[in-house]
Parts: C-alpha cells; sequence; structure tokens
C-alpha cells in the first residue's frame, strides 16, 4: 500500500474504471503528478459487480463518440500496460417489435458510419443466420453492431491502474477521504491517513459521489438503484454450438422488452431493466452504509419474473438451464440517466467524473474527456450531454432525482422521439401564467425545470402520450402548430417563456472587457444584439443577448438550460481584483413573446411605449401599471417584442396584452412553433447548432466577428482559420419530397457516395410549407443550387442548399416594419 504523498497536481478521488481511467489519461497527457485515493480496494464499489458489457450505441452523438473511443483503446490496451485482459468482442444484435425501433436503428447506423464503425441494420433471416436459439416470429429486424463485446471490471480497471503508474502516477488504497477545505488557493484533502494538497480534485467516487460531494458544499443531482442479472448454468446445446463454431454467440439485446443476454462462458447472462424497479438508500429509512465495499443487495427475482419468461420466449434454450447467480448491486442515476463528466458548478479547480450508468463502456472515453478538462480547459468533443452544469439545484431534490433516475432505468431502451416529454416529476418550476396557459389547451415540456407550453390542443386533440411515441412528422400537434405558425404570420401571437438565464454585468470597464470576450461588438446604450463567446480555438462556446441599459451596464440573456455553463463561463474570465460585479439575476425575471403584424396595435392599446423605436432596440414602459423591459427583437421572424417582466408582474402584464389583443387575432404559441418559425430565420439553437464541435467561422457567424478590434478571445485562431481556409461551412437545406419524417439531428449529408456533412436541426417550415434542415457541409458544397443527399431514418433524399438568408422574409422588412 502506498505512502500518501504531501502533495499532488490532481487528486481524484475514486478508484473505479473511471476514476482510474482518468488518471491514466492524465498521465498520458503528461500530467504524472497525480494521485488517486481509494477508500477500499480498486473496484470495490459498482465496478466490481457490473456485467462489462461494451456497447458503442447511441443516438447521441457525444456518447457514441466517448463508447467508440472507449472500445478502440480496449483492444490495445493489454499490450500497451502489459497486463492480461478477458475482452471479448462478439458483436452484438438489438432486436426491433417496430418500424419506429427501425428507424432508431437506422439512425444509429448513420451516425456510426460516420464515426468509422460498420454498423449494420438487418432482417429477420439474417438474425437467425448470427443467432441461430432465437425465435424470430414477431420481428421486424435487428441492429448489428459488430464492435460491442464484453469485459473483464477488474481486469480492466487494473491495467488502467499499472499503466497510470508505470507512468508515474501514484494509487493510494485503503485511503478514505474525510473532508475537503480551500487554502491559499489550493485544495487540502482530508484523509484517515493525513492530508494531501493539490491544484485540482476530481470526484470519480461513483455512488458514493454526493456523499464526496457534500465536502464541496455540492448537492449532486443523481439516486441509487437496484440493479440485478442472472447468471446460468452451462448448456450443453450452448456448449456444442459455441465449440463447432469457434466463437460467442453475438450480445443479445431486446430493447422494446428491456433486457439482454449474454454468452457467458457456455452459460447466459440475463440482465432486465425491469420497470417496476427499485431506488436504494432513497429514504430515511434506508441509509447508505458507511462501508458498501464488495457488497450486494438480497436477491429481488420477483420483480425480473415477466422479463424472465420472455426471454425463455425469444431463446427458448435459456428454459433448459439452471439457475447460478444472482448479482443485485447498486448503479449509480442521473436525472437523465447521462454521467457528469467536466467542471464541478460553483467550485474552482474541481471536478467531476461519476454517476456512470455504463461506467465500463464509457470509462475509456470519460478518461479521455475528464483529462481533457483538467489538462486543456476543453474538450475535443462537446460534451454538455455529460456536462455537470445541464442541471440546477432544482434537480438535486432528493425526490425529483429519485423519480427520473427510476423513470429512466424502467425506460432504459426507450427510444428518444422528438415530440415527446417524460412525465415523472414534472411541475417543478411553474410560471405565474401556468394556470391560464393549461385553460387554454397548453401541452408542456420542461426547460431547465420550467414548464413551458410545447403546443396548444383543441377538445378533441389526442394528447396521449402514446401519441407522442413517433417519429412522424403528422400527429395531434401538426395541425395545431401549423395554425399558431400562421396566427404569428397573419396576426398576432403570444408565447410565455418563462426561464431565460440573464446576468446583470456592471461596474467601470465592464464594456471593454465584454468586448474582449465577444468576436463582435458590443451595442451601445438602448440597443440590444447578438454576442458569440468563442474559446481560445475560435470555437463557439456560447451565444447571448447584450442588452445595453448604460455605458457600463448590462444584461446579458442566454438560454434556459445555459444557466449554470454560461454564467461560470462570465465568471471565470472576470479579472482579479476588478471593479465589475456579475449577478446571476434568473430567478427574479422572466419574458413573453409577442410577435406578429398586429403586434404594433396590441401594445398601443395597452402600454406607454415608443413603438416607433426600431429593431433591436429596448425601453422601460408600463403596461396595467406595471414596469416592464420592452425589447424590440423577435425570434419568430416577424415584427415583435419580447416583454420582460418581473415575476411577480408577469400575469397582469399578460392578461392586459391578451386582452386587448383578442380583437386583434391574438393567439398563445408555443416552443413547437417557435422552433418551426425559428428554422425559416435559419436561427440557431444552443448546443444544437451552437457548439464547440464547430467554430465562429464554420457556424457562418463572420458578420458577428469584428476583426479590426485589437484582440479577443479566439480571435487568433479565427485569423488562421480564415487564411488557411474554412473546411466545413453552415447551410440551410431544403430537402425535396421528404417523406413523413424530418431531418433529425445529427443526420449523415451525402454527395456522389460520400460523407459531406451532418445536420444539426430540422423540421417543417409551416410559413414556407417545406421541410428545412439546419447543417455543417463541407466548403466546395455550401454554395446555393448545390444538391446534396441527407440520410433520413436509413433513406436518402434531395436537399438543395439555399442562399446565406433566410428562407422566409429574407430582407427581414418584417422584422423592420
Amino acid at each position: 500500500m502506498a505512502d500518501l504523498p504531501a502533495r499532488a497536481r490532481v487528486v481524484i478521488i475514486g478508484g473505479g474504471a473511471v476514476g482510474c481511467s482518468s488518471l491514466y489519461h492524465l498521465a498520458k497527457a503528461g500530467w504524472t503528478d497525480c494521485v488517486l485515493l481509494e477508500k477500499n480496494e480498486l473496484t470495490s464499489g459498482s465496478t466490481w459487480h457490473a456485467a462489462g458489457n461494451v456497447p458503442t450505441f447511441s443516438t447521441s452523438w457525444s456518447l457514441m463518440n466517448m463508447q467508440r473511443y472507449s472500445t478502440e483503446l480496449y483492444r490495445g490496451l493489454a499490450k500497451a500496460v502489459d497486463y492480461p485482459m478477458n475482452y471479448h468482442v462478439t458483436g452484438s444484435l438489438r432486436l426491433a417489435h417496430t418500424d419506429e425501433r427501425m428507424r432508431e436503428f437506422q439512425r444509429a447506423k448513420g451516425m456510426g458510419r460516420y464515426q468509422g464503425m460498420d454498423i449494420e441494420v438487418i432482417g429477420a433471416d439474417e438474425i437467425v443466420k448470427r443467432y441461430p436459439f432465437i425465435d424470430t416470429h414477431d420481428l421486424k429486424g435487428a441492429l448489428y453492431d459488430p464492435n460491442d463485446g464484453d469485459i473483464d471490471p477488474a481486469q480492466l480497471t487494473q491495467a488502467l491502474a499499472k499503466g497510470a503508474r508505470d507512468m508515474g502516477a501514484k494509487i493510494v488504497r485503503f485511503c478514505p477521504v474525510t473532508g475537503v477545505r480551500r487554502e491559499n488557493d489550493e485544495w487540502v484533502v482530508e484523509t484517515e491517513q493525513g492530508e494531501i494538497r493539490c491544484e485540482i480534485v476530481v470526484n470519480a467516487a461513483g455512488y458514493r459521489a454526493a456523499e464526496v460531494g457534500k465536502m464541496f458544499g455540492r448537492d449532486i443531482p443523481m439516486m441509487v438503484m437496484s440493479h440485478q442479472y442472472i447468471l446460468f448454468e452451462e448448456i450443453p446445446e450452448l456448449a456444442a454450438w459455441s465449440k463447432e463454431a469457434g466463437h460467442k454467440l453475438p450480445l443479445l439485446r431486446d430493447v422494446d422488452t428491456s433486457w439482454y443476454l449474454r454468452q457467458e462462458k457456455n452459460g447466459m447472462n440475463l440482465g432486465p431493466y425491469e420497470r417496476n424497479c427499485r431506488a436504494h438508500w432513497a429514504s430515511a429509512d434506508d441509509p447508505m452504509p458507511a462501508d458498501f465495499s464488495f457488497q450486494l443487495f438480497p436477491d429481488d427475482l420477483e420483480r425480473l419474473e415477466w422479463y424472465l419468461n420472455d426471454a425463455v420466449e425469444r431463446v427458448p434454450i435459456l428454459g433448459t438451464a439452471g439457475l447460478s447467480k444472482v448479482i443485485n448491486g447498486p448503479i449509480p442515476y442521473a436525472p437523465d440517466g447521462n454521467p457528469l463528466i467536466g467542471p464541478m458548478p460553483g467550485v474552482p479547480n474541481a471536478f467531476e467524473a461519476c454517476v456512470f450508468t455504463f461506467g465500463i463502456a464509457q470509462a475509456g472515453g470519460a478518461g479521455k474527456v475528464l483529462a481533457e478538462w483538467v489538462t486543456k480547459g476543453a474538450t475535443e468533443w462537446d460534451m454538455w450531454s455529460c456536462d455537470p452544469r445541464r442541471f440546477t439545484a432544482f434537480a438535486s431534490a432528493p425526490d425529483y432525482a429519485v423519480a427520473k433516475g427510476m423513470e429512466i432505468y424502467g425506460h432504459e431502451y426507450a427510444i428518444s422521439f422528438p415530440r415527446h416529454a417524460w412525465p415523472a416529476a414534472r411541475g417543478r418550476k411553474l410560471s405565474p401564467l401556468h394556470d391560464r396557459l393549461k385553460a387554454l389547451g397548453a401541452q408542456f415540456g420542461a426547460a431547465n425545470g420550467w414548464e413551458r407550453a410545447n403546443w396548444y390542443a383543441h377538445p378533441g386533440d389526442d394528447t396521449s402520450e402514446e401519441a407522442t411515441q413517433t417519429f412522424r412528422r403528422e400527429g395531434p400537434w401538426q395541425k395545431r402548430i401549423r395554425e399558431e405558425c400562421y396566427a404569428v404570420r397573419d396576426a398576432a401571437g403570444i408565447l410565455d417563456l418563462p426561464g431565460f438565464s440573464r446576468f446583470r454585468l456592471a461596474g467601470d470597464g465592464a464594456r471593454e472587457w465584454l468586448a474582449t470576450q465577444i468576436t463582435g461588438i458590443v451595442p451601445k446604450p438602448g440597443r440590444i444584439g447578438l454576442g458569440y463567446f468563442a474559446d481560445d480555438h475560435g470555437r463557439i462556446v456560447t451565444e447571448m443577448s447584450i442588452m445595453a441599459l448604460e455605458e457600463n451596464l448590462f444584461f446579458l440573456i442566454t438560454a434556459a438550460v445555459a444557466e449554470l455553463h454560461d454564467f461560470e463561463w462570465l465568471r471565470s474570465h472576470l479579472p482579479q481584483g476588478t471593479a465589475i460585479s456579475l449577478e446571476n439575476a434568473t430567478e427574479r425575471f422572466t419574458c413573453q413573446i409577442l410577435s406578429g403584424p398586429n403586434s404594433r396595435a396590441i401594445l398601443a392599446e395597452v402600454s406607454d411605449a415608443d413603438l416607433s423605436l426600431p429593431w433591436l432596440t429596448h425601453q422601460s414602459c408600463r403596461i396595467a401599471g406595471r414596469w416592464l423591459q420592452l425589447v424590440r427583437v423577435s425570434f419568430a421572424g416577424e415584427l415583435g417584442w419580447e416583454l420582460h417582466t418581473k415575476v411577480e408582474d408577469t400575469a397582469a402584464v399578460f392578461d392586459a396584452v391578451w386582452e386587448a389583443g383578442r380583437k386583434h387575432g391574438l393567439k398563445p404559441f408555443g416552443m413547437f412553433a417557435l422552433d418551426s418559425l425559428r428554422l425559416e430565420k435559419s436561427y440557431r439553437a444552443w448546443k444544437q447548432d451552437l457548439s464547440t464541435d464547430y467554430t465562429v467561422l464554420q457556424g457562418g457567424l463572420e458578420r458577428f466577428v469584428k476583426w479590426d478590434k485589437p484582440d479577443f478571445r479566439g480571435k487568433a485562431a479565427l485569423a488562421g482559420e480564415k487564411q488557411q481556409g474554412v473546411k466545413k461551412r453552415f447551410v440551410t437545406l431544403v430537402v425535396e419530397n421528404p417523406g413523413e419524417c424530418d431531418v433529425p439531428y445529427m443526420a449523415t449529408l451525402w454527395h456522389d457516395g460520400k460523407i459531406v456533412g451532418e445536420t444539426l436541426s430540422g423540421g417543417w417550415g409551416h410559413r414556407v410549407d417545406k421541410s428545412i434542415a439546419l447543417g455543417m457541409i463541407r466548403a466546395d458544397l455550401a454554395e446555393p443550387g448545390s444538391t446534396v443527399e441527407v440520410e433520413i431514418f436509413g433513406d436518402r433524399f434531395s436537399a438543395v442548399v439555399q442562399k446565406d438568408e433566410p428562407l422566409w422574409d429574407p430582407k427581414n422588412e418584417r422584422l423592420r416594419s
């Protein structure tokens, strides 16, 4: 057992697969002065009892990247670190019972092909050739992933640990961390063996991550599930087949009934994700023990009975095997099922690499990502899907985390449909208008916990959850979305938009500092404009609306889900000892959008504002005796204003506008309509069209770059890119004869049989009556009129590159009217 050093550059808390991978990748990056602390033996948490499956499949671009990297790392790891490992690359079959599942598979196939993986979608006859023991009578087909397989979790962890040690990193076992404190801009990590000082701390404590988080004053949004899998005795028929074939069966997943089945030597391993699942350590009468190392929960096979029977019907030879062993252990879950990798919100020089539901499959990629965060301050791939800052305080409430964790677990293999919203633990943040909108037929979705109307149903419309479980464009919502878009086009629409993140920036030097942080110009007092923040590589970090109230007083407004991410970006770049103040004012204000040709007439009846002020201006005024900031912008692409009010004044302002607007044709509209309207204007959405996967120039945002400024973050990188030539460019595409589905995120673009780009957003534009996609394409094909093919769920459709201007109102005449 190694002695505890007095100091290190980085201390990692937690010795599972992810912690050891983080240490290994830090050492590979040259940061060898790093120490990992483990309270027991390595692997003593979730790692030791993990099944060890290593899939690449995901419909998340970043998670697929991370899992793909893991498989590539694991193939050569034993040789690289000189440590034996059992890693079986068997391939896998995911079964499809429905056409919608086949569409999901086609989408994953396209994404995998783009990342260099030979994923196939096959029919029922081909399934039997690869898996002769299966009953396929009710199947549509399957996805075959040749890179899938399984690995021994303990061997993997020890191999990563050995590799890290060989490069000079240290591991101290049986060294529980008891606390942390901040002294002289460094961390002091307190342990039972003494103290260790360091620059940076990483929480990789697995299902104990919340316990470690509290040492930093951080409430981590997580819970712990009880996950069981069953090992079966040898099956002679399987043993004979495997001997003759010379290999194992592919790993089988029946994702529509929610279980996996893996050959384990000559027996089998069945792992269900049951709907009637159980959370552990989630209440006062079930506290987490002080130590649960290498322990399991009692068997609870009654929960699995239905899934076992279903698996036997699908693979009848399973019914001939005796049960050998049941593994029932703790697995952590975040509210969306993704891990937490990245900066610890609100805590300097602290990072998280924890709450991994699929820690073995993701450990390799997670170590790479964590090491990049620590050593470079940024990651190769945009990792917002795993960024701890995607959750704000509401998500850490135990009842919320437990409800969402159980929902995710019970639907682990569920399809992510574009119009579907999961129902558990909703209603966390309600607008003052919530009940009014509900009475008008609002069907809600959640953004950073805020309930927002997605669309407005009429009596008799199908508002069931089942109706939303489709990729098809048409549904009960489509007619209503069209009506809402037409109301905004022809009369006026009002949309309640609670949750906008807003920050108050003030003090001497605020304007000059802000000018160094954005690529473009800082608006003058009374004006508002978009500011794009680039990193040192010129990549798009975020977009904020900059509202200048005075020379050195600004409100910075950004997406609801960007609250912690953007606030920390601003705060972390403020110079030390500055007179500039930065305040998060998100909870004090809210917003409504009033848009359409009749919006001026409506406001004229209820406000004292000067409605002749031009586009991109703002002013203080009163409606119903209440103060508001009236901002002449419109994400809907029509004449319009944003009405920014104090939360307590919102209902009075809405009521006045609603009453005055009814005779002018005012209708409520929702987020689905707004998405359609913004696509027609080629307006970008945060972390969809705007991300660190692309530079500001690739994003088609050069008009927001003021090259003659003395300096701004990313300027040198962008200047170099411009000189060398931009290789990819943002384009708007119109899809010709698109069929019954619109373009999903990360659909592949083809030209002359080669992959030339990807889509970022897609949907139907009701004002132009076309299927629209926003995407990135090889620069030589970005010319207007170029024709490419877009792959939509396996089928290719012709798509035409449009001019670099909006499809709707290309000269912005309606906006400026």
